[in-house]
């Protein structure tokens, strides 16, 4: 499994774990329960207070600096759980979990990739904040030739922000299908699965360009931390009631994770999901060894240059309170994986590995399963509904404030590297270019929408994984090369972007993601594309193994080709990034 089988899709309702989830059978005939009762009104609440916190920022955004940084207003803090809030997304929340839940020890390295990838943004966030602006364009084109460079970052930029956005959204239709109870001929309230997919797809959508539109930086911002706040306190929540089931035990914990899993002691060692040794099969052996280690760079190194974490580090004063902001941040994130083991293992315990499965074989509907439970067992079935409706809630929560960071990436880079830079050669007015961002913003929106209610039936988790792999390929080499490389020049930035992002590209397309893979049990087609089309001859699931080392290689080689060269400017650059001179003017 790559990166992307966290990415939080839903798999269809089967069995009768559906009943279990939903505590009320009646879900299945489309009568009202009160999970469901629940479940809407704490979401209706959350979207009031959010448009209600969009229409305020909307009052107080007037300028390029409001609605691209939030007027560099919020505190370090603020920012830290703004960042929190950016990063834990659904896949955090709901298939990290569930994979500790079906695959004990193996499931929890995911937390450790995402964890330990914030000990790399540590160091760059003081030194991207005091050299940029708006998006990461501003950092390589305070050194180059500012429109090639601009334009290459701009489209890995939109490439990255909508394959995320697509498997969030797709997500978001797949969590509410589950939630409601649907299956193959089920309903609710006379809507059918498809129907209601396609239409939290397009409501998420909706929302999502209301919110980057109107309230730009300011209102996801505080979007973010409403989320966090909401998401740090569920969690904790859980892991409480977890914990107080086995008289805060961690022992008994494991244990009974162990023995209700169907794997024994071997549940809580390695190789049930990654690395699996394959007897008489050395050569596969090697490659799902080495699948693991691509998978931990794409998740650690892909981190540091996603295009939306890199843009909140401009929403505080200084550098100094970028730093802090990442201090704070890796915290909060780190307390939050480590809750993710109780959820995780506490689903095993509470709820058993079959009924997971049986609902849902990804194992995104384990936190759900195990709030519904953990409320039965302490408050019985009221306690149920409501525990599981706060889940719930707190899961589409989750996706909503994500794709609006996504969204607000994109358009930004759109309306200041594209239109500002390029097409109005760098000297727009700041009305034009931030009408043009709510312009963008609408225009990726629906973009976003169209390709998600197309791609609803597909299995698009993958694009999550690769989206973490392009970043890692075509951002980072820019990033650390501009930064550190006196040699650097604008052939080596396009070299790099365009060369990381079709390597990774190419090898997603010739892996066993999109076609060649089947259940050794079953038989069943596990590739994106039908299974009498076989065009896979790369061997690993995740490229970032080979398309990092291509990316860099490929900004170094386009540098090295190029007689460009200007060592005033990258000195510049290096006072500017340790003291901040001049970070706030272009």
């Amino acid at each position: 499994m790559t990166a992307a089988g966290a990415s939080g899709m839903i798999g269809a309702v089967t069995g009768d774990g559906t009943a279990h989830l939903l505590a009320a059978p009646t879900a299945l005939d489309g009568r009202f329960g009160a999970a469901h009762a629940w479940t809407i009104g704490l979401c209706a609440l959350f979207v009031l207070v959010t448009l209600a916190i969009t229409i305020r920022a909307r009052r107080t955004t007037r300028g390029a600096v409001d609605y691209y940084a939030g007027g560099r207003g919020f505190s370090s803090t603020q920012n830290g759980l703004a960042l929190t809030g950016d990063y834990l997304s659904a896949a955090s929340f709901l298939g990290i979990a569930g994979m500790i839940s079906l695959q004990g020890y193996d499931g929890f390295l995911y937390s450790i990739g995402f964890l330990v990838a914030w000990l790399l943004v540590l160091p760059m966030a003081q030194l991207m904040r005091n050299t940029g602006r708006f998006t990461m364009a501003d950092l390589p084109a305070f050194r180059m030739r500012r429109m090639r460079v601009r334009l290459a970052c701009t489209v890995s930029t939109v490439i990255v922000c909508v394959f995320y956005l697509v498997a969030q959204m797709v997500g978001a239709g797949a969590l509410v299908s589950v939630l409601l109870g649907l299956h193959d001929g089920g309903t609710f309230l006379g809507v059918d699965a498809a129907q209601a997919r396609t239409g939290a797809i397009v409501l998420v959508g909706v929302l999502m360009i209301v919110y980057v539109m109107y309230g730009g930086m300011k209102a996801a911002t505080w979007l973010q931390i409403i989320k966090a706040v909401v998401l740090l306190g569920a969690t904790g929540l859980l892991t409480v009631l977890v914990l107080a089931m086995f008289s805060f035990d961690p022992r008994a914990l494991l244990g009974a994770a162990a023995d209700a899993s169907g794997h024994g002691p071997a549940f809580l060692e390695p190789g049930l999901g990654f690395g699996v040794e394959v007897p008489g099969e050395p050569a596969t052996t090697m490659f799902n060894k080495l699948d693991l280690i691509s998978l931990g760079l794409a998740l650690v190194l892909g981190t540091v240059a996603l295009p939306h974490i890199l843009i909140r580090f401009y929403t505080v004063p200084d550098g100094r309170s970028a730093r802090s902001s990442v201090n704070r941040a890796i915290l909060m994130v780190g307390a939050f994986y480590l809750m993710t083991l109780a959820l995780g293992f506490g689903a095993a315990a509470l709820v058993g590995s079959e009924r997971i499965l049986a609902l849902d074989p990804s194992g995104n509907s384990a936190v759900p399963m195990l709030a519904e439970e953990l409320g039965r067992l302490t408050a019985g079935p009221v306690g149920a509904a409501v525990l599981l409706a706060l889940i719930s809630a707190v899961a589409l929560a989750t996706i909503l404030a994500v794709i609006a960071s996504l969204t607000l990436a994109s358009s930004s880079s759109i309306a200041h590297d594209l239109f500002g830079h390029i097409l109005m050669w760098g000297r727009p007015r700041e009305s034009q270019e931030v009408a043009v961002a709510r312009f963008s913003a609408c225009l990726i929106g629906a973009v976003a929408i169209a390709l998600a209610v197309q791609a609803q039936e597909q299995n698009v988790a993958f694009l999550v994984g690769l989206a973490f792999a392009i970043a890692a390929a075509a951002n980072l080499p820019v990033i650390v090369l501009t930064m550190f490389w006196r040699r650097f020049n604008t052939k080596g930035v396009e070299w790099g972007i365009y060369g990381g992002l079709a390597s990774t590209l190419l090898l997603m397309l010739f892996s066993p993601v999109m076609s060649g893979k089947t259940d050794p049990a079953t038989g069943e087609n596990l590739s994106v594309l039908p299974s009498w089309i076989d065009i896979g001859f790369f061997p690993l699931e995740n490229p970032a193994l080979i398309a990092v080392p291509v990316g860099f290689a490929c900004a170094v080689v386009g540098s090295l080709l190029s007689p460009e060269r200007n060592s005033a400017r990258f000195t510049e650059l290096r006072v500017r990034s340790l003291t901040g001179w001049g970070a706030d003017q272009e």
